[in-house]
């Protein structure tokens, strides 16, 4: 009871608070202003990441059995979000925020969350920490990119924060479980203002603060006992935005518009998946439902793919590229 309670609380918090930080995005002139790039046609309120961040915070105090994982993470995630919430003020390098988005994620490398499935060894360890690292930076700009439409990548941080906790509660481990669940009320309770004509973005300090915080959970959950396995369910659940983030690069470098890992962090175009499906005659609202779905089934087969062997991971995460590259 303690738990429903709490994560209720959370959730009603920060659709309180959203007012609030609207009202003050707005008095200080934080606002995402139409561009070529970008779909919407008048300014409209940032710092909706600052109203998650804030009730997320509420259910960890008060929660109060934190553990060192979930405080690295949340230590990480909160530069993360500061980075963010500076570049939707004043605007920052990509350079600058390459540099921050690699100390947060060695933040959480140091306090023991990465992945680990390589021999013991310098070898073994410097890829493990290579390959945890371009993982926590590529979900954190992921989910950037995906915040193109409406409730798009709240919508999707909801049913990805779903299938973790539900895994972690079946796996027994209730106490990150937890943190999943605040972490999906939080975004519950915003999510109405995305689709509100008085409406407020994430902004880029919401959307990376979201990607982290999922790639770190992603990190320090224990989803299966085979490590083929072990890997591909976080990878399932977090489909959609780590195939957007694939394909827009290749189709970028292969068109010569990117060639640098900041070229790439510094580009905007209308060539994400929701774009594309723009192209084919769908409206923004279904769009969004369109992807929301695709996430929605990608998480049911990570579910199912719990118990399975590698081969049958391989098979399933196969499956699901061969779909998406239709």
């Amino acid at each position: 009871m303690f738990q429903m309670g709490l994560v209720i609380v959370v959730g009603v918090g920060v659709f309180l608070v959203s007012f609030l930080v609207r009202g003050i995005a707005l008095g200080l002139d934080i606002v995402d202003k139409p561009s070529p790039r970008k779909i919407h046609k008048q300014p409209v309120s940032l710092l909706g990441g600052v109203a998650i961040y804030l009730g997320f915070l509420l259910g960890v105090v008060l929660y109060r059995q934190t553990f060192r994982e979930v405080f690295v993470i949340f230590t990480g995630a909160t530069l993360i979000l500061i980075v963010g919430l500076i570049d939707d003020i004043r605007g920052l390098s990509a350079q600058f925020r390459f540099i921050v988005q690699t100390i947060a994620s060695l933040i959480v490398i140091g306090g023991g969350v990465r992945i680990s499935f390589f021999p013991p060894g310098f070898l073994g360890n410097f890829l493990e920490i290579l390959i945890t690292l371009i993982w926590l930076v590529g979900v954190t700009n992921a989910f950037n990119y995906l915040d193109g439409l409406d409730g798009l990548a709240c919508g999707s941080a909801i049913i990805n924060s779903f299938y973790f906790s539900l895994i972690l509660y079946i796996n027994a481990q209730p106490q990150l479980g937890l943190i999943c669940l605040i972490l999906l009320f939080a975004c519950l309770g915003f999510l109405p203002h995305n689709f509100r004509k008085e409406k407020i973005f994430l902004g880029d300090a919401g959307s990376t603060f979201l990607g982290f915080m999922l790639a770190s959970i992603a990190l320090a959950g224990n989803w299966a006992e085979d490590n083929i396995i072990k890997i591909a369910i976080p990878i399932l659940i977090l489909g959609v935005p780590i195939f957007d983030m694939v394909f827009t690069t290749i189709i970028r470098i292969k068109e010569g518009k990117v060639k640098t890992i900041i070229e790439w962090l510094r580009y905007g175009g209308k060539d994400h998946f929701h774009h594309y499906l723009f192209y084919l005659g769908l409206s923004p609202l279904w769009a969004v439902f369109f992807i929301w779905t695709i996430t929605f089934a990608l998480g049911l087969n990570a579910v199912m793919l719990r118990n399975d062997r590698a081969w049958e991971g391989i098979l399933t995460l196969a499956q699901a590229s061969v779909i998406f590259a239709i």
